[in-house]
């Protein structure tokens, strides 16, 4: 009898403690679900606003299925607020962070700000070597520039008239040494041909590179590339334009002339070409680029590549951008390039 009464007190409280344990579990369940009815009320109010404000009735029910998508449009409104303020940040640093560029009202990575093609020819090695030390890079500091300022630089050069011949092997070389050419495999270098190879780089350029902005430069001109890619970021929101250092200057008929220009007749009684940009340095868009390329085999070119560059935009509608920093004559605080 005592032993039966000392294990009844000890089996007792064995009873009490999981007893405490779901009274404890209890009552924290019982705060969890207080606390998520509170904010599915809350929830519901917001929403049951925003649909009494798009109907106009006094009094609404909501499905389930309206309230998905308003919480779906909630979510999707919060994330344009942190790319519109993140793209924002980057255009006051003068650059697009992560490449983040419109494209009919989304946004995308991956898409260079620049495609900036190098003109230069046989027997210019030292220049290209100087553009390389002044502000290309080369290796890993050409590819810094690509992945950190989403601007692509090349050197653009065509084939000797004798193919395969020492030029061509020298060039084939260095670019296997740097890896910073395009190459036009079928267009023969010459003086007289500049205009037809602007014409190709920006057609060639435009197929393999889905940049914002494709620039023309001479290899003898230095380029700040801080200055573009602020000035550039400034005009993201134009489809379609052509900047550059604009002028219109003399057309000259005498054929001894250096710049004689063979179809000066088209330029009427005045001979005087139309406004274009200055051959040292030009931009234009990717709406232009593609263009380009597209229509490469009937664009007209006449004796210089800026006056041809001028003509295959001037029947377009066009944003045409005189910015002086492009003129690269004279060199001045903040200007983009300069002549050396």
């Amino acid at each position: 009898m005592q032993s039966s009464s000392r294990g009844s007190s000890m089996a007792y409280p064995s009873f009490r403690i999981p007893a405490l344990l779901i009274s404890m579990f209890a009552t924290f369940a019982s705060f969890y679900v207080a606390g998520r009815l509170w904010q599915d009320s809350q929830n519901r109010v917001y929403l049951i606003k925003q649909l009494d404000r798009i109907t106009g009735q006094g009094q609404s029910a909501i499905s389930v299925e309206d309230t998905l998508k308003i919480i779906t449009c909630r979510e999707q409104h919060k994330k344009l607020d942190s790319l519109e303020m993140e793209l924002a940040a980057a255009r006051q640093e003068g650059f697009v962070s992560k490449r983040l560029l419109e494209t009919n009202g989304t946004y995308s990575e991956g898409r260079p700000l620049v495609m900036i093609g190098i003109l230069t020819t046989f027997g210019r090695q030292k220049n290209r070597d100087a553009i390389r030390n002044a502000w290309m890079g080369s290796g890993a500091a050409l590819k810094k520039l690509e992945d950190g300022k989403g601007i692509v630089a090349r050197f653009v050069i065509g084939r000797s008239e004798n193919r395969g011949n020492n030029q061509d092997k020298d060039i084939d070389r260095e670019n296997r040494l740097t890896n910073d050419f395009l190459i036009l495999d079928d267009h023969v270098e010459s003086n007289e041909g500049l205009p037809n190879k602007a014409k190709l780089f920006f057609a060639y350029a435009a197929d393999k590179w889905d940049a914002e902005f494709f620039a023309k430069v001479n290899d003898d001109v230095y380029v700040n590339i801080d200055a573009l890619g602020s000035t550039l970021a400034t005009h993201l929101d134009k489809p379609r334009v052509y900047m550059g250092c604009m002028k219109s200057g003399e057309v000259f008929s005498e054929p001894k002339h250096r710049w004689y220009e063979p179809e000066w007749w088209k330029f009427g009684d005045k001979k005087s070409y139309f406004r274009h940009a200055s051959g040292e340095m030009y931009v234009i868009s990717r709406a232009l680029a593609k263009f380009v390329s597209i229509n490469r085999f009937v664009l007209r070119t006449y004796a210089h590549d800026d006056v041809s560059a001028g003509s295959w935009f001037i029947g377009l509608d066009v944003k045409h951008v005189d910015e002086s920093k492009f003129c690269c004559s004279s060199w001045s605080t903040g200007a983009i390039c300069a002549g050396v």
